[in-house]
């Protein structure tokens, strides 16, 4: 509803522009150990929303891209560490850098895709996920 919004006043403009919608990593992988399928085929939905988004407002200059970000350690992430303390130690380990994300670590992604850096790219995925989805 946010997307069709703010389309709807860059189409009245005519000026085009650039949406971002924060997708996820799981969006494209399982997440092993994790029962987790609604919240995976929801992240799913935003990748594929976003490629038709991108299809049906290219015409009126509006790029549509996700960022799917992998595991990113938040205050709600902090929270079920305390429940589930084995995943702080195991979820490193399964990305290629051996490390989780923080916030802050995907601000030049997002930059880069409402900026006129992307102006060629509609309908993509920017995974950055440490590399865990490339094993």
């Amino acid at each position: 509803m946010t997307a069709q919004a703010v389309a709807k006043e860059m189409i009245r403009h005519g000026r085009g522009g650039s949406i971002a919608i924060i997708a996820s990593m799981s969006g494209t992988v399982a997440n092993r150990g994790l029962i987790c399928s609604a919240y995976n085929a929801s992240k799913a939905g935003l990748i594929q929303l976003a490629r038709n988004l991108a299809s049906e407002w290219g015409p009126h200059g509006i790029r549509v891209n996700t960022l799917s970000p992998g595991y990113i350690v938040t205050a709600m992430v902090e929270a079920l560490f305390e429940q589930y303390p084995e995943r702080r130690r195991d979820w490193p380990t399964q990305n290629m850098l051996g490390k989780l994300s923080k916030p802050e670590e995907y601000r030049g992604a997002a930059v880069f895709l409402i900026s006129d850096a992307s102006s060629f790219m509609t309908g993509s995925d920017m995974r950055i996920d440490g590399g865990h989805a490339a094993w």
